[in-house]
């Protein structure tokens, strides 16, 4: 099956590189294509969503998923990973923790439930939560064919403990390079620091993904619009200022 970005309302951002804004909690999830294989980022907030993510990725793609990049453990993020059969996913180092631990799995299925996620819905994502393969310490290069390679950093502790970001560099003249930030960084509504969250090590978390995206960089949030570097800089020092950390 042949369709555009634009039919199942993606947003293109770059040559075989788009995002979507999922329903209900407006989380978004990002698409990079390269020579047959496909990353996506984040797999949504359940596996029916998944499982639809997954469905559109390919129709995109012209091809199945090949990986999968989980940008930190929160439900909206994570719970339809499952879906990815036979992709290799990727997580910041420390993820596998998280999933293997009882009351951590737990506080992920209050969660999701406490915002409205079905319980029965919940409890199947987490029964069936899968751990990444790969844990990504500092840097990783991953290679697509093709040509084209994306930067996996862990840029973290900030968001939560284990903050991933995605910088995909442009392959066509005028496409700029695109920084899927996760939840390090917000546009529809005040970025959320939640218990797991490190305030003190945020503000030099965004300082990190400034540093690698530059000035010219498509942001795109976990939730909300694209940015600009502008948009990164003024949440990084509103962060500070709430927080009480200094430069």
């Amino acid at each position: 099956m042949t369709v555009t970005w634009e039919e199942l309302r993606w947003e293109r951002l770059a040559a075989g590189v788009g995002r979507c804004r999922l329903p209900v909690w407006d989380c978004t999830a990002g698409l990079v294509v390269g020579r047959d294989t496909a990353l996506v980022i984040d797999a949504g907030s359940s596996l029916g969503e998944g499982a639809r993510l997954r469905t559109q990725a390919q129709w995109l793609a012209g091809h199945r998923v090949t990986h999968l990049a989980l940008t930190h453990p929160h439900f909206d993020h994570v719970f339809g990973a499952a879906a990815f059969a036979g992709a290799e996913i990727f997580g910041a180092v420390g993820l596998d923790t998280v999933f293997a631990q009882r009351h951590a799995r737990e506080e992920l299925r209050a969660d999701a439930v406490r915002n409205g996620l079905d319980p029965a819905s919940a409890e199947e994502a987490v029964d069936a939560l899968v751990h990444p393969h790969h844990q990504v310490s500092g840097e990783w290069t991953l290679d697509l064919g093709g040509g084209r390679q994306v930067l996996l950093a862990n840029v973290g502790p900030a968001h939560t403990a284990h903050d991933l970001v995605v910088l995909v560099p442009g392959e066509l003249p005028g496409d700029r390079e695109v920084v899927f930030c996760g939840d390090l960084v917000e546009e529809s509504g005040e970025p959320q620091a939640g218990p797991d969250a490190v305030p003190s090590h945020w503000p030099a978390a965004l300082d990190r993904l400034l540093d690698l995206g530059g000035e010219d960089a498509l942001y795109v949030p976990g939730h909300g619009a694209v940015v600009d570097a502008a948009f990164v800089r003024r949440q990084r020092d509103a962060l500070a200022a709430r927080f009480g950390v200094s430069r």
